[in-house]
């Protein structure tokens, strides 16, 4: 099963570890669900979800203050022999040492950080929804053009690094050349990376590896970037339709999430740089609620209704 390291996420979170003795190394958290204990403090174990991990604030701290140690002792026993992931303590609040020592003995890591508990959990849910999302490799291109995130795919060969390279040169982000992975992190948003190994390198036939980020400075480059628009390239033929107007939008799928698509004839001439800012643009223009094709059929269904007599003045 998926998971994440505690290590990680003390890491990332900038956690103190109050029991340094236990190894977090091999602990995996599976959810993104976090939990407040509340409930549980008062003795209340049903529906108990032991996999997800333990937010303590300053309600549920002063809670327990307010408990007899035998009570303390007990909760803390029953607590803890469920084995969560782990217990973090928020707003540097200091546990008890009842609570360290039983934990310890149930290899439970406890954990504090400075944060709110409020603003800490929200941090906390979106680090663990990102890193737990379902994930696919997909061959293609990533850029930032704009703002928007311009996924390009295509045969291999037929020009996606390269158009990729001048959109760099054009004042763009590249974020992944190659191979993308794409997170599915709700059920609106895709976010697109780099595999580590391959992160801010293009492949040009003929030339071989670049360093984008050594080369054009860190600018160009970025981490990650949500996927907004796919645009497929293929080799022209004179038989196959092409959509001239746009009204209708296509789609591809991944992860069950849809991006608007657009299947891009290659052709000698054909500047795709220019061609992949437009049509970034023209998405952007879109969600901004102006439809260029739209308004042109407006405009035309306009002039076929003017009366004849208006038409001769």
């Amino acid at each position: 099963m998926k998971g994440v390291s505690v290590k990680k996420i003390v890491e990332k979170m900038n956690l103190k570890v109050l029991n340094p003795e236990i190894d977090i190394r091999n602990r995996k958290v599976t959810t993104a669900e976090v939990n407040r204990p509340a409930l549980q403090l008062a003795g209340y174990f049903d529906y108990f979800d032991k996999n997800r991990i333990e937010i303590v604030g300053k309600v549920e701290n002063t809670y327990m203050q307010k408990l007899q140690r035998e009570e303390k002792l007990e909760l803390f026993e029953k607590f803890f022999s469920h084995h969560v992931p782990c217990v973090i303590f928020s707003r540097d609040l200091e546990p008890e040492p009842d609570l360290i020592r039983i934990a310890t003995e149930h290899d439970t890591p406890v954990l504090s950080t400075d944060y709110g508990t409020s603003a800490f959990m929200a941090e906390l849910i979106y680090y663990l929804g990102e890193a737990l999302a379902p994930c696919i490799s997909i061959h293609g291109v990533l850029v930032d053009v704009y703002g928007e995130g311009l996924l390009i795919m295509g045969e291999s060969g037929i020009g996606k690094s390269e158009a990729a390279l001048e959109l760099i040169r054009r004042g763009h982000r590249l974020v992944s050349d190659d191979v993308v992975e794409i997170r599915k992190i709700n059920k609106h948003t895709l976010v697109g990376t780099a595999p580590d190994i391959t992160r801010y390198f293009i492949e040009l036939r003929g030339v071989g590896i670049i360093d984008v980020k050594t080369l054009f400075g860190v600018e160009c480059v970025k981490e990650k970037q949500n996927i907004d628009l796919v645009i497929k390239l293929e080799d022209w033929k004179k038989e196959n339709e092409y959509d001239r107007l746009g009204l209708e939008e296509e789609y591809t799928e991944f992860l069950g999430n849809k991006v608007v698509c657009h299947s891009l004839p290659i052709r000698p001439g054909r500047n795709l740089a220019v061609i992949c800012e437009s049509a970034a643009v023209n998405h952007r223009q879109k969600k901004m609620g102006y439809n260029a094709a739209k308004e042109l059929y407006r405009r035309v269904q306009e002039n076929l209704q003017k009366p004849d007599d208006e038409e001769e003045e």
